[in-house]
């Protein structure tokens, strides 16, 4: 039986339930990350003994699950959007935004799918809009391409401002700072791709880079979608 499916128990001789363990856990995490959650840790915070956690939640894995269904909700959109471009885009989005606010989020994302009600809700509304524009496999193989995206951007960006919070060094301290060697290997010339790329890209900050690079996987998938099938038989 799954921790959605297992009743929970009594709330006596102190008022617990799942609700109130989950936010003690996520008000953890987003202290400390998800190193600082234990059911112990969480019983702590409830002022509640840690055996008595054990009567609603089995594992910490379980705990991990009712947390990321927690946040879905804060993903889920607040009305169905008009096409299926705006609604992956929305979902990309919010999950960044979700993930900006719960930084641990990004460490349990991908993987198997979410299955929590607020989980199922945001992959009903997702489907949903994607309906009858191309068969089943064709639409999942949308929706894994533009998550694998996204969740892959939000991994960089999170580890990026981990990095400023260990290092005490912003993006551009670091660059400073690590200014010299670049220089001096581009100076080589056994990296001309990579010199034209520092010398002349354009930096942009991270919610731009996930924009552009949103668009253009949405770009890809609209090419793929409205491809018409070959058609078959001799011609006439």
């Amino acid at each position: 039986m799954t921790v959605w499916d297992r009743p929970e128990p009594p709330t006596r001789p102190l008022p617990l339930d799942r609700e109130r363990i989950v936010a003690a856990a996520i008000a953890l995490a987003d202290e400390g990350g998800l190193e600082a959650v234990s059911l112990r840790k969480v019983a702590a915070r409830l002022d509640a003994g840690p055996m008595r956690l054990y009567r609603y939640i089995s594992t910490k894995e379980e705990l991990f699950d009712l947390m990321v269904d927690e946040v879905q909700a804060e993903i889920l959109p607040e009305e169905q959007p008009g096409d299926w471009r705006e609604a992956l885009r929305t979902l990309a989005h919010r999950t960044r935004q979700a993930a900006l606010r719960h930084e641990w989020l990004a460490d349990l994302l991908g993987g198997r799918p979410a299955l929590g009600p607020n989980g199922l809700a945001v992959t009903e509304a997702t489907l949903a809009a994607l309906d009858g524009l191309a068969d089943i496999d064709t639409v999942m193989r949308a929706v894994e391409t533009v998550s694998a995206y996204f969740i892959g951007a939000i991994r960089r960006e999170i580890a990026n401002l981990r990095a400023e919070r260990v290092t005490g060094l912003s993006k551009h301290d670091w660059q400073r700072a690590h200014g010299p060697h670049v220089t001096k290997m581009l100076a080589t010339g056994r990296f001309p791709a990579l010199a034209k790329a520092v010398h002349d890209g354009t930096d942009v900050d991270a919610e731009t880079s996930f924009a552009t690079g949103l668009d253009w996987v949405l770009d890809a998938v609209a090419a793929r979608l409205t491809r018409r099938p070959p058609t078959t038989g001799a011609p006439r």
